[in-house]
């Protein structure tokens, strides 16, 4: 943490960092990917928190949404955040000191790496990619906000699915643009089981961002809070979460600290 001032972070230095690293530097980060993959697999065969990983994969969540590889990506990840919310004694990788964003940036990636066959090296650019994408909008962000982190984590895990759709960086940093887009303003109310939910909610659309950046579909400068320059993009976004949201913060813990 000690030296972060001295390289200001861009999304292009990100991409060029995860594309060009030499892999033995950077594969430690594949221990992200075994730990939070055991943890979603040990959830699956317990009854943990709102059991959101488990609901996912039930007969009649199945006729409603299929099986398919988003609802592994969804499942996958609900499953790890359901055990780490309810207490359960399974070990998860985090990022920027937060398990559940961890979780975030890295199953969605994973279980879409595996799914589609991946070799080891890009499964390893598209997990450094996602966390690194996590740690430079978490450094404008502030430590603690009232914007829900998985809002952040699943921005990266957007990036990460992105390359491996075979995406280059403009596909990467329009999936950024559709992320700000679309999430922000998502609460955070404290860790608690239903934080699971809320996973669920961002990486069902940072699947959606991806396919749509895919496709060559961007949301674009003349609408909301986006702008042509993805940082700064990033920077309303983590703007609105350190400056905009402070009332939000004061209220919700308002409310929960009203609580009979």
């Amino acid at each position: 943490e000690g030296d972060e001032g001295e390289v200001p972070l861009t999304l292009r230095r990100v991409w060029e960092f995860a594309m060009t690293a030499p892999l033995d530097e950077i594969r430690f980060i594949l221990e992200t990917k075994r730990l939070n993959k055991a943890a979603a697999e040990a959830s699956f065969a317990g009854e943990y928190g709102h059991c959101v990983g488990r609901t996912l994969r039930c007969d009649r969540e199945r006729r409603v949404m299929g099986d398919s590889i988003f609802t592994r990506i969804l499942s996958y990840t609900s499953a790890a955040c359901d055990a780490r919310m309810a207490g359960a004694m399974i070990p998860v990788m985090s990022n920027s000191g937060s398990g559940n964003q961890g979780i975030a940036a890295t199953l969605p990636v994973v279980v879409y790496a595996e799914e589609t066959a991946a070799s080891e090296e890009q499964t390893i650019r598209a997990l450094t990619l996602s966390h690194l994408t996590v740690v430079y909008i978490k450094q404008s962000l502030g430590r603690l906000s009232a914007l829900c982190g998985c809002v952040v984590a699943a921005t990266g895990s957007s990036c990460g699915i992105t390359y491996l759709m075979g995406g280059g960086y403009d596909q990467v940093a329009a999936a950024v643009k559709n992320m700000i887009a679309n999430l922000t303003g998502m609460i955070c109310d404290g860790a608690k089981p239903s934080c699971a939910m809320k996973l669920t909610s961002g990486v069902s659309t940072a699947v959606l961002s991806a396919m749509m950046a895919m496709d060559g579909r961007c949301v674009t400068p003349v609408e909301g809070i986006i702008d042509e320059d993805v940082d700064r993009c990033i920077h309303n976004l983590t703007k609105i979460g350190r400056d905009g949201m402070n009332e939000t913060d004061r209220i919700v813990l308002g409310i929960m600290t009203d609580k009979a």
